[in-house]
């Protein structure tokens, strides 16, 4: 039997140290309006003068051990599970949105596998200032501070866990919330996730799919990817996290006759949808399939949904002391998890058979034609020689 230790071990074993290959530059969109980046932040506005790239292979590959699917939304609440035998007290995961958004395995990771994430972190923290990520092509910086973004939360999750919610989490003699403690320094500006969303992001780029590139750690928010952004990927990975998000009832539903919205739309509003209820309904229809366009068109107002801000896990960020054997992570590993983690897995099993049975586990193919900066890149990369790849 796989001891529960042993499942993240693998992630101490590998070299985290991201580091810059060969350019491929990749355009995005600056933002329409003036950026509202200011004062010590102004320094990563984006400059775009620099041709090298991040490798993030390293951080895919511990994303691989520290990520469970849990499928597209089946647009169904789920019912309040049954408590243990035994005891009136239900452990676990409870909300009507239980299975919705993939999870990191917070409860089942290995002791050593949190300081390789911490030396990551701290890697990517150097390496922001040594070259300047501002001047790096703008998919480079994006999926750059992504990546740093939701590194820096899954540590600080993994270090205090177990936690019901992040939002309980906090950082320092000042006990500042997780989310807004400045526990990240690149370039010399500390920053904290928060920071990263709202005062580099969400200011310097114009196309509000950015939003659901950053995990915070909630039931209710984003689903992590089980891959890191590249400057290559990201803009695929993005289309598909919002599609992802968008049709789920974490992001979207009816409510009477108004349309309930997730309340990270409301962090983003001064950014992307200053005329709010028109801008939204917009961009949701962006990312929407047939049934959630239907609720967008059909809505008379939006109000914000009621957030479930609990921790995005497989035990809903806490520690239950019975322990069943279980092989529903993978046909070859055996692991001992408690009772609500085996139930929420079990309901995972059947969900992943309903969306069989009804043929909605077929890939969605994605299409994005080149800008026509990246075309003339293209141009003007096809006349110049290759740049060596360089290491930090």
């Amino acid at each position: 039997m796989l001891a529960v230790r042993t499942l993240l071990l693998p992630l101490a074993a590998l070299s985290l140290t991201a580091s810059p290959l060969a350019a491929q530059t990749a355009s995005a969109e600056a933002p329409t309006s003036a950026a509202v980046t200011s004062g010590e932040f102004a320094r990563f506005i984006p400059r775009e003068d620099n041709r090298k790239r991040l490798d993030w292979q390293l951080w895919t590959d511990a994303l691989q051990y520290m990520v469970l699917n849990m499928g597209q939304s089946l647009r169904e609440a789920e019912g309040k599970p049954l408590a243990q035998t035994g005891t009136r007290q239900v452990y676990g995961h409870d909300s009507r949105i239980r299975l919705e958004g993939n999870r990191v395995m917070f409860s089942l990771m290995a002791d050593e596998a949190i300081e390789p994430i911490a030396e990551y972190r701290r890697d990517l923290e150097r390496i922001g200032g040594e070259i300047d990520i501002a001047t790096l092509p703008r998919k480079e910086q994006l999926a750059y501070w992504m990546n740093l973004h939701n590194v820096a939360t899954i540590e600080m999750i993994a270090a205090n866990y177990p936690a019901k919610s992040p939002s309980r989490i906090k950082i320092g003699d000042d006990k500042v919330p997780m989310d807004r403690a400045k526990f990240i320094t690149v370039g010399g500006v500390a920053m904290s996730p928060h920071d990263i969303r709202t005062r580099i992001v969400f200011p310097n780029w114009s196309d509000p799919k950015v939003i659901y590139g950053f995990f915070r750690g909630e039931l209710g928010g984003p689903s992590i990817r089980k891959e890191a952004f590249t400057a290559d990927t990201v803009d695929m990975l993005l289309i598909d996290a919002a599609g992802e998000f968008v049709n789920s009832l974490r992001g979207v539903e009816k409510y009477g006759k108004n349309l309930l919205v997730s309340k990270i739309y409301e962090e983003a509003a001064p950014f992307f949808f200053t005329d709010f209820e028109a801008d939204l309904r917009a961009h949701l229809r962006t990312h929407a399939q047939e049934e959630v366009a239907g609720l967008i068109d059909r809505a008379e107002g939006v109000k914000y949904n009621a957030y479930v801000d609990t921790t995005a896990d497989l035990a809903g960020g806490e520690r239950q002391p019975i322990y069943y054997g279980s092989t529903t992570l993978s046909s070859a590993d055996s692991l001992r998890v408690p009772p609500s983690v085996a139930r929420l897995l079990g309901e995972r099993y059947e969900k992943y058979e309903k969306l069989r049975r009804e043929g909605l586990l077929r890939g969605r193919v994605i299409v994005l034609p080149p800008t026509t900066s990246e075309r003339a890149q293209e141009l003007e990369d096809a006349a110049e020689p290759e740049t060596e790849p360089q290491g930090i």
